[in-house]
């Protein structure tokens, strides 16, 4: 195979060319993988060959060693390893010796191959040399040489996890690494090379920032790298700054003088990207200190490991005027474009951190700046005073912001109407919002809007969704804050006498010939929603008539109009929204029964409507048709089981998505509101979707978060169909059984140990519902069998004490199902288990009710059935 050759047509613009060379070098790769990667090496080695095949050739050897998807990732790391060992000992010879190649495209991906072969052979005690002949690189020429080993080190600390490389050779690449960072080495792209690789190593670095001597040498190193005159050195040393304040936080305290004047220094005086992440490493440490304010309640008793050092409060005389002049930097067009990240966005959402870490201290450093700018000729100065309010409304007090809020309310509702600068009017509208969200509602006493207010607020507000798209989509999210702030105001909302002209004028919106840009489509179907989820019932007859408006727009997504893919894309967008809202509408109406018999006229029309949007290919459109479909079962109840014979196709293709496991998650969540619904009506369908469920158990392609659902779902179809459920009984329980044992010896982080209650709840409420669905039935003996596993899993997780809340209420309800439906039976198994009496008891003393409810009933069931 004439390889270059290949390498060049496949990236050819013509593309039956490009095609047909993917097609060779694919079956290439399937016919013999040795020879087509040493072909690979072999061109990337090549001084002779083009630039452009030896990085594709690259590129195909690193795509040949990694994929993101895990399954995918498995399968490639054991097809390397199980390669012929001179072949790989050849292809890593061919990567080490391109690093010296003066060609720089080559050597960078070099680099990057090298760390992914690393990132498979070093966990398995293979390529042990490896960091020792980079290492003895690093004290070659030529620079280029140099620089890529760097590039490569970095990268290798990317790939594998510390504990891979031991301590001595940790040493050795951080000494390597800071000689490459220090102002003696004369090249800028060693330099930046070295400053990046210490950014990747720095989590390998533990036992040497435990060390004084070490810590002092590398942040010395760092803080004089911030001072390089490369610009992409110095944005690489903050970062490594940004990482430091979040790893090694706890051993800030030396330097945080030194680090305030240098950050200083570059907000106000360096280029943005550089002054970015200076701003970045205060609220990296904002981030910290308040999880660790939140963690510890405030209060550090002797027992706490992490004490915070309370860094931000000692700085803020400082740290905030530099915040605050960072807020006039803004950029003309920073409101219409989505991603825009700038200096003045970023020091305003440090300040925000600022403020929820210190609270009221930071009001009286903001106060004087609001006002001195808030009215000036300049709109930079308008907004940014704006911009500084809104952004400290949350971690303060309401007792010390309501009283400035009661002051500005009048003048930003009359400057979102009256300003002459949209920016302006954008962050007013935000800050609005943002007053509404913390500052409004029933866990707030002093109200903020009255009924001498409220009008001119809706009718402002309603003015603004008329205002240029960004203006208009902040105006629609103030609106739903001030929705939501009155969710539980009683029979008789403040909002009620305009309930019919918002719904209007949010409509109108959604109509827009602009609606689609700053999201405003979006945010007013969200407001929509909100004011509808929010809304009393007296304006219950005014939802009733939204129903048919809403039908007749889905209805007009569904019409078979040929459509281009971006129109295909909007429209899609549009019957998500439409779908999600009908959903909202479903759940007010169906939850009394006045207006659910008046609402029911439409079922038909709109399950008809779901029906023919499942006809769409899009993801996000399933899932929303999906959750409004399980609305509507818990509104019509067992009359949904006219529907059934036609949407169980689309419930098991729900099933089926692997691909999109939302879409499969949600659908899992649909058959439970289904169950509930028809209760035993859905025997005849339980075969395909219990088939179904378990293979998806058994499946390692589908998303782990999908399988907890899966086994509440067993237990909701268990309750539903009683003792019809045997025939399943013995697939449910093995299922079950297996992952109670996983879950019960668990080590891991903090996302593994939430995972694994998540699980342990779904197994729990599998096994209740089962419980449940065979009390009273003659076939109770089938369960007699799995109780002693049940009881020993009870056991296992109360051993481990990990258990969140819910898992504990969810488990001592299993221990009162079990008692309750076995009776006798359980009784003694009950008595001989390891830990039930001391669960039991530490339920019943709970501060929470709802455990403390679940535990009483239990006490109640075990001593009935210890009694009988």
């Amino acid at each position: 195979m004439e390889v270059t050759q290949v390498l060049l047509n496949a990236q050819s613009i013509d593309g039956a060319v490009r095609k047909n060379a993917e097609e060779s070098l694919k079956h290439f790769q399937e016919q013999n993988l040795t020879g087509f990667l040493l072909l690979l090496s072999g061109e990337l080695v090549s001084e002779e060959k083009p630039v452009e095949t030896r990085k594709l050739a690259g590129l195909i050897l690193k795509n040949a060693l990694d994929a993101k998807d895990q399954q995918r990732k498995v399968e490639l790391v054991q097809r390397w390893l199980s390669l012929d060992g001179n072949a790989k000992s050849q292809i890593k010879a061919g990567l080490l010796k391109t690093l010296s190649s003066p060609v720089s495209d080559a050597r960078s991906t070099a680099s990057q191959v090298i760390a992914k072969v690393a990132g498979i052979e070093l966990p398995h005690k293979q390529w042990p040399e490896l960091v020792g002949s980079l290492l003895s690189n690093v004290h070659q020429l030529p620079v280029h040489a140099k620089q890529a080993t760097l590039e490569t080190l970095g990268y290798l600390c990317e790939e594998v996890s510390p504990d891979v490389i031991d301590q001595d050779q940790v040493n050795k690449i951080l000494t390597a690494v800071v000689q490459g960072m220090s102002a003696s080495e004369g090249n800028a792209d060693v330099r930046l090379a070295a400053t990046r690789a210490l950014y990747n190593a720095l989590g390998f670095a533990q036992a040497n920032f435990s060390n004084d001597m070490e810590r002092d040498y590398l942040m010395r190193v760092v803080c004089e790298a911030t001072l390089s005159p490369e610009v992409r050195i110095r944005q690489a040393a903050f970062e490594c700054l940004v990482s430091i304040s979040s790893t090694y936080y706890e051993k800030l305290a030396p330097y945080i003088q030194d680090i305030f004047n240098i950050t200083a220094k570059a907000v106000r005086e360096d280029e943005e990207p550089v002054a970015l992440q200076a701003i970045e490493f205060w609220s990296s440490i904002c981030d910290e200190e308040i999880d660790i304010l939140e963690e510890y309640g405030g209060d550090f008793t002797g027992d706490s490991d992490i004490p915070c050092f309370y860094f931000i409060k000692q700085a803020i005389p400082a740290l905030v005027p530099m915040l605050l002049e960072t807020l006039l930097k803004q950029e003309e067009d920073q409101d219409q474009d989505e991603g825009a990240w700038n200096i003045a966005m970023a020091g305003g959402t440090c300040l925000g951190l600022v403020a929820r870490t210190v609270g009221d201290d930071i009001v009286p450093l903001v106060v004087p700046f609001i006002e001195e700018n808030i009215t000036k000729q300049d709109w930079r100065q308008r907004e940014a005073a704006t911009y500084a309010f809104g952004s400290i409304l949350e971690g303060p007090s309401p007792a010390k912001l309501i009283p400035l809020v009661n002051v500005a309310l009048n003048f930003m509702l009359s400057a979102l109407t009256k300003d002459p600068n949209s920016h302006v009017k954008d962050t007013t509208a935000w800050t609005l919002g943002r007053i509404f969200e913390f500052l409004h509602g029933s866990a707030v006493d002093s109200p903020i809007i009255t009924q001498a207010n409220c009008q001119q607020i809706v009718v402002v507000l309603l003015q603004s969704m008329k205002d240029t798209p960004n203006v208009a989509e902040k105006a629609c999210g103030a609106l739903y804050f001030l929705a939501q702030g009155y969710e539980e105001v009683g029979p008789s909302s403040p909002l009620t006498p305009f309930f019919q002209e918002i719904v209007q004028s949010l409509l109108t919106v959604t109509h827009r010939e602009d609606a689609r840009e700053s999201r405003l489509r979006t945010a007013a179907y969200e407001t929509l929603n909100e004011v509808v989820r929010c809304s009393t019932d007296e304006t219950a007859p005014l939802v009733l008539q939204l129903v048919p408006v809403i039908i007749m727009e889905l209805h007009n997504t569904v019409e078979g109009q040929k459509l281009s893919s971006d129109e295909r894309e909007k429209q899609s967008e549009l019957q998500g929204l439409l779908c999600g809202c009908l959903q909202v509408i479903i759940q007010k109406l169906g939850s009394s029964e006045s207006t659910k018999y008046l609402f029911l006229q439409y079922a038909d029309q709109i399950m008809g409507l779901f029906l023919s949007v499942f006809a769409c290919r899009s993801a996000t459109v399933h899932e929303e048709a999906m959750l409004a479909i399980g609305a509507l079962a818990y509104a019509t109840g067992p009359d949904f089981v006219k529907y059934m014979p036609e949407f169980y196709r689309y419930l098991e293709m729900g099933l089926q998505n692997f691909e999109e496991y939302q879409v499969c998650a949600v659908t899992v969540g649909v058959v439970g509101d289904i169950c509930r619904a028809l209760e035993e009506k859905v025997v005849p369908y339980c075969d395909g979707i219990m088939t179904q469920l378990l293979k998806n158990l058994s499946s390692n392609q589908l998303h782990r978060s999908v399988k907890p659902p899966i086994f509440s779902c067993f237990g909701d179809i268990a309750l539903a169909v009683g003792e019809y459920f045997e025939k399943y009984l013995m697939w449910a329980m093995s299922a079950l059984q297996s992952a109670a044992e996983l879950s019960t010896h668990t080590t891991g982080d903090d996302e593994l140990i939430e995972y694994i209650n998540t699980l342990r709840n779904g197994i729990l409420e599998a096994y209740s519902g089962i419980f449940q669905g065979f009390k009273n039935s003659p076939k109770t003996q089938l369960l007699i069998p799995y109780a002693p596993h049940i009881l020993q899993f009870l056991d296992g997780i109360y051993m481990e004490k990990d258990m969140d809340d819910v898992v504990m209420k969810t488990a001592i309800g299993v221990l009162g199902d079990l008692a309750d439906t076995l009776g006798s039976h359980a009784a003694s198994l009950i008595q001989q288990s390891v830990s039930s009496k001391d669960f039991l008891n530490e339920c019943l003393s709970s501060e929470d009710v709802m455990i403390k409810e679940s535990a009483e009933w239990a006490k109640l069931a075990i001593s009935r059935a210890i009694s009988v």
